[in-house]
């Protein structure tokens, strides 16, 4: 390996880990906050809302990395800038655009163990965070999931709990259901067997209900029945994606498929995943060319601020076009590579000419 290549490798990595490091700190010291003043009216220990943050900055850390490789992109021109190597290494015959190539093959390496290996850590730790959390929140009584037997929901309304199970839905409508009702010591009071529900509202209507008390059972033409859950809560079941793994979204994807559920979220966040290395390659660039091309300015946080600037402009940019892929205004694939292709195209814009810089 040449001595240059070497000696990138550690100057950038350098510069990644200290940023990441940084941004982690700060990730830590905002979910502290936010902890303590969830918990101030609750009696726990102090060491507890400092679990739950540690546990809940990797997530925050996942959707910043694209200002991460951003800046530690500007930290490494800097470096060279401010020691003159940068004009070694021209001298060299070392082109501007090679630099970028090599920075750009980094950030694929790094994109995609960010994708595959930090993401599922994260997302691990989300879900123990979500978990932990959920027995201070009123959500702690109300369950809700999508396996492959169908929907279930545990329910809880004054002394009664219900627990439900559904083959699929459609539209406000579950189908295939089958109800247990159990008392405040958790005995049975009674079950309901119905085809159709509607849940367009919290109370439901039970159609054409068979309902068993002990050893007899009763048609019931209509049956209604109170519950926290309607059609517009049990659509956002799972509105906290970044809570499951890789293999937990696809596994979740086929269970929504035979419930006959939108998969528009599952499949916004699978490209997601897929396409930030992308993402990240293309930051790298943006913050190489910027450099280049602010390289006579002598103030190093006049060149930060500007790579900030128009890295903030994308990130919601980016954001904009995934709300419109989830509402389905736009194909999924346009809402998440439109943006990227923007970015290319202001890459190759600004890389014009970039080794006479």
């Amino acid at each position: 390996m040449k001595v240059y290549i070497k000696f990138f490798c550690y100057i950038y990595l350098r510069s990644l880990f200290f940023v990441f490091l940084v941004m982690t700190s700060l990730a830590f010291i905002l979910n502290l906050l936010s902890e303590l003043d969830f918990f101030r009216e609750i009696n726990v220990e102090i060491n507890f809302p400092i679990f739950l943050a540690f546990l809940n900055s990797p997530s925050m850390i996942f959707e910043m990395f694209p200002f991460i490789f951003l800046i530690a992109t500007q930290l490494f021109f800097i470096k060279l800038f401010e020691n003159k190597e940068i004009e070694i290494l021209k001298y060299s015959g070392l082109k501007n655009s090679k630099i970028i190539l090599f920075l750009g093959i980094i950030s694929l390496i790094c994109g995609l163990f960010v994708s595959l290996v930090f993401y599922n850590f994260s997302s691990n730790l989300k879900n123990i965070y979500l978990e932990l959390k959920s027995n201070y929140t009123n959500d702690g009584k109300y369950l809700a999931v999508i396996t492959k037997n169908g929907l279930w929901i545990k329910d809880r309304l004054e002394n009664n709990t219900l627990i439900i199970n559904s083959k699929k839905i459609d539209k406000n409508f579950l189908i295939g259901n089958f109800i247990t009702e159990f008392d405040q010591e958790y005995n049975v009071k009674r079950n309901i067997k119905s085809e159709k529900i509607d849940i367009s509202q919290k109370k439901w209507k039970v159609y054409d209900a068979k309902v068993y008390t002990k050893n007899e059972y009763k048609d019931v033409d209509i049956i209604d029945l109170q519950t926290n859950f309607d059609y517009k809560r049990i659509q956002t079941l799972y509105s906290n994606l970044s809570s499951l793994n890789i293999f937990e979204l696809y596994e979740l994807r086929e269970n929504y498929i035979k419930l006959n559920y939108s998969i528009t979220d599952i499949n916004l966040q699978l490209l997601k995943l897929t396409s930030y290395p992308m993402y990240l390659i293309l930051m790298t660039i943006l913050s190489s060319v910027i450099m280049f091309n602010t390289k006579r300015l002598n103030s190093s946080t006049y060149k930060i601020s500007i790579g900030l600037f128009f890295s903030v402009i994308i990130y919601y940019l980016y954001n904009f076009f995934q709300v419109l892929g989830s509402t389905e205004r736009l194909p999924l694939i346009i809402s998440i590579f439109a943006p990227l292709l923007i970015l290319i195209i202001v890459n190759n814009i600004m890389l014009f000419k970039i080794n006479e810089k």
